[in-house]
C-alpha cells in the first residue's frame, strides 16, 4: 500500500532510520506542484545508476555513507553532509554502508 504524500501544514520524522534501516525502503514523502522530497535508502553495496534531474536538487546524508559521483567530482557522504547539484547534472549513487538521504528536487516553477 503506498504511503500518502504530506500535505500541507503537516510534518513528519526525517530522523535516522537507526536498526529499522536494514528493511525500508525510498519513500517519497512530498510530491508538490514546485518540489518533490524523497528520503532515499541505499543498502551497502546497491546503486543508482547515472541519472538527471530536470530541476536544482539537494541531497542530504542521513546516516551511512554514500558515494555521490557528477562528472567533476567523487564525495563520500556521511551523516549531515549536505550537496546541491543545479538542473541536469549528471549523478550516480552508491552505499558504501546502509544508508539514507534526504532528497530535495525542484519538478516545476510558477512564473
Amino acid at each position: 500500500m503506498a504511503q500518502p504524500h504530506l500535505q500541507s501544514d503537516t510534518k513528519v520524522s526525517v530522523l535516522p532510520l537507526g536498526p529499522g534501516l536494514v528493511d525500508a525502503r525510498t519513500t517519497a514523502l512530498l510530491k508538490g506542484r514546485q518540489l518533490e522530497i524523497v528520503r532515499i535508502v541505499l543498502q551497502e553495496g546497491k546503486s543508482m545508476k547515472e541519472h538527471k534531474a530536470p530541476g536544482e536538487i539537494t541531497v542530504q546524508c542521513l546516516e551511512g555513507c554514500i558515494e555521490f559521483r557528477t562528472p567533476t567530482a567523487v564525495h563520500m557522504l556521511e551523516a549531515g553532509d549536505f550537496i546541491h547539484l543545479e538542473a541536469a547534472v549528471p549523478h550516480s549513487l552508491h552505499g558504501i554502508q546502509n544508508s539514507s538521504a534526504l532528497v530535495t528536487m525542484v519538478v516545476g516553477l510558477s512564473v
